[in-house]
């Protein structure tokens, strides 16, 4: 029994968040966040092979990763966790490959494309059929539950250049996406950023500025617009390292707008074909940054035939 699936990368430019408080013990279902972001084309592709358990085993799983590497399986673990509760798979031995493409911890949602992929390649290869919006739901409650994510499952979950209207999983939180002209993404990730401690430390001022900033782009629908708020967010919650805001003013000075991938030190452009050499070259001015040239993935978290 097989399973393969794959998850676009997403990155998150600004965001409200929602989480517990003591007054309303929400379900990890209706916790995340509203915000805007956009998924692209490079992610995370996972491979699930199921067969009978060995006497010599004294695990039931063995969880591997190709490409760019993670340091963590919580994850993983609690999605496979999730879906041994679905049946008896006791005797079952789960070999897990995730094929990265991103680099992790750089805020291109690297552990919802591990969760939401592993999530559907496992849905495949135990013939669960389960609701997409449940596999969905697995993934989501495992970002939450491992404090790796709140919003990126449910953006990649749909796909595209998108607004998150009303936090949640799949098929509690709400997306609104927005339709774009046929763009180029390129960025440029320089070193990671905790995400845990910016939302800990920061909790109010993120979430008055990006309340308000759903609603301004909801009226504008467009993503140079959008660039500019990610922007102001950066500055607003100090998240602008002098490399990044060197870089930015670069790209300023060239009439190239840029947003920041919450979290990491890691700034993207949204610009249009003919304008992707010009922000390549600047950007191969800092060998000490990871480039990844992509463009918007409009289709989402799937399954792969094998």
């Amino acid at each position: 029994m097989d399973g393969k699936a794959f998850c676009p990368a997403h990155v998150t430019g600004f965001f409200k968040a929602h989480l517990d408080d003591e007054d309303n013990q929400s379900t990890r279902e209706h916790l995340g966040s509203m915000g805007a972001g956009f998924s692209i084309k490079q992610g995370v592709t996972t491979r699930v092979k199921v067969h009978t358990i060995g006497n010599h085993q004294k695990s039931n799983f063995r969880i591997t990763t190709k490409g760019y590497q993670s340091d963590k399986t919580d994850v993983s673990e609690f999605v496979l966790n999730e879906f041994l509760k679905l049946g008896e798979f006791s005797n079952l031995f789960f070999q897990i490959e995730h094929e990265i493409t991103i680099p992790v911890g750089y805020g291109l949602g690297s552990s919802s494309a591990v969760a939401l992929s592993l999530s559907f390649a496992l849905d495949q290869a135990l013939k669960t059929q389960l609701d997409k919006t449940v596999i969905g739901q697995i993934a989501h409650n495992a970002e939450v539950n491992c404090k790796t994510g709140l919003g990126d499952v449910l953006a990649s979950f749909h796909g595209g250049f998108e607004v998150r209207v009303k936090p949640g999983a799949p098929g509690i939180g709400n997306v609104e996406k927005i339709p774009t002209d046929k763009i180029s993404v390129v960025m440029i990730c320089f070193s990671p950023i905790s995400t845990n401690k910016f939302i800990k430390e920061r909790l109010s001022q993120i979430n008055g500025l990006g309340g308000k900033m759903v609603n301004r782009l909801l009226e504008s629908k467009d993503y140079e617009h959008f660039q500019d708020m990610s922007l102001e967010f950066a500055k607003y919650v100090n998240v602008m390292t002098p490399r990044m805001q060197g870089l930015v003013n670069k790209l300023s000075k060239n009439k190239i707008k840029c947003g920041i991938a919450l979290f990491g030190e890691t700034i993207f452009s949204m610009v249009p074909k003919e304008q992707e050499g010009k922000v390549l070259e600047i950007l191969q001015n800092y060998p000490d940054g990871i480039i990844i040239k992509s463009e918007l993935d409009n289709y989402g978290a799937r399954v792969l035939n094998n």
